[in-house]
C-alpha cells in the first residue's frame, strides 16, 4: 500500500544529537510533504516545546504530544483527543511518586501560560532540579499536589537517576497494575532517566492510529521513524516502521528498517527509503 502519512519522532530522531534541526532534515521533510505525505510529528515533549520545531518545518494540522497523551491543533492549539491520567488513580500516582520525590504533574493548560506542576523543588531530585531551573516558566509550584485536583492531568512524571526510576516503576506495577501505564525514558538533554504516569489508553501509536483514521488513512499507509520505547508500538504496526541507528534495541527489533544515527543524518536516509516506496 503507498504510503500516505509520516510519523516522526523529535529528540534522538529528528533532531541531532544537539537538539538541532538540520538543514538537511528540513529539507527532507520538505521533500517529503512535497510528494504528497502528510507529516505528523509524535512526541514525548509538551506542545510548548514542540511547537518551534512543527513551525520551523511550516507543518500544519494535527501534532502528537506528550508520548500520545494529547493530539493538538498546531494552528489553533486546540485540544483535538486526550487521554488523560484517571482521576482515580491520581492519588496513589502521587504517593508512589513522592518516594522519589515530588513529581512534576502536567496539565492540559497551555493557554493559562501552564504547563506543569510541581511542590517546591529542593525536595526534588537534582537532576529534576536542573530542569526546572531551565523550564520554571511555564512551572506552577503549588504547596501539595493532593490538594491541587484537576480534571486535566496529562501525565505525571520524575526525574532522577535510572536505577531509583526502575525500583519505582516495579513498586507501580505492582500497587497499580492495569490502571496506568509507566515507561522510563532516557532523558536526553538532562541528566538521568525520565518515569512517565500515564492513562493505559495513551500511547503514541493509539493517538497517531486515530489522527490517520479521521483522516481515511490506514495503518499500513503509515511510516513512522523513531528511536526510544515510546516509538516501539508505532514502529512495529505502521505500514513501515524505521528506526535510527541510535536507536534503544526494543525499537530496532521493531522496525522494519534502521537508518543511520541521528549524528550521521539517519533522518535523511529515513525519509529518502519512504519515498523510494511510493
Amino acid at each position: 500500500m503507498r504510503t500516505r502519512l509520516l510519523a516522526l519522532d523529535i529528540d534522538g530522531t529528528l533532531l541531532d544529537p544537539y537538539g538541532a534541526l538540520t538543514d538537511a532534515a528540513r529539507e527532507a521533510v520538505a521533500a517529503a510533504r512535497r510528494a504528497g505525505l502528510a507529516v505528523v510529528l509524535c512526541t514525548g515533549r509538551r506542545f510548548r516545546t514542540a511547537l518551534p520545531i512543527a513551525r520551523a518545518l511550516e507543518l500544519a494540522g494535527p501534532i502528537v504530544v506528550n508520548n500520545g497523551a494529547l493530539v493538538k491543533d498546531l494552528a489553533s492549539s486546540r485540544t483535538l483527543h486526550h487521554r488523560y491520567l484517571p482521576a482515580e488513580v491520581y492519588p496513589e500516582v502521587l504517593a508512589l511518586a513522592r518516594s522519589v520525590g515530588p513529581p512534576l504533574v502536567y496539565v492540559d493548560a497551555y493557554p493559562e501560560e501552564t504547563d506543569f506542576l510541581t511542590e517546591r523543588s529542593e525536595h526534588a531530585h537534582p537532576f529534576q532540579r536542573e530542569y526546572l531551573r531551565d523550564h520554571g516558566a511555564h512551572c506552577r509550584v503549588v504547596e501539595d499536589l493532593a490538594d491541587s485536583p484537576r480534571d486535566d492531568v496529562i501525565m505525571a512524571s520524575l526525574m532522577a537517576d535510572a536505577a531509583a526510576l526502575a525500583a519505582l516503576r516495579e513498586r507501580a506495577g505492582d500497587a497499580l497494575g492495569p490502571r496506568v501505564h509507566t515507561h522510563v525514558i532516557q532523558n536526553k538533554n538532562y541528566q538521568g532517566a525520565i518515569l512517565e504516569f500515564h492513562s493505559p489508553q495513551s500511547g503514541k501509536w493509539s493517538a497517531l492510529a486515530r489522527v490517520a483514521a479521521l483522516a481515511g488513512i490506514a495503518p499500513e499507509a503509515i511510516a513512522a521513524v523513531g528511536d526510544d520505547v515510546s516509538d516501539v508500538e508505532m514502529l512495529r504496526r505502521s505500514g513501515f516502521g524505521i528506526a535510527m541507528g541510535n536507536a534503544v534495541e526494543s525499537a530496532r527489533a521493531a522496525a522494519g528498517f534502521v537508518a543511520r544515527s541521528n549524528a550521521e543524518g539517519g533522518i535523511v536516509e529515513a525519509i529518502e527509503r519512504v519515498l523510494l516506496r511510493l
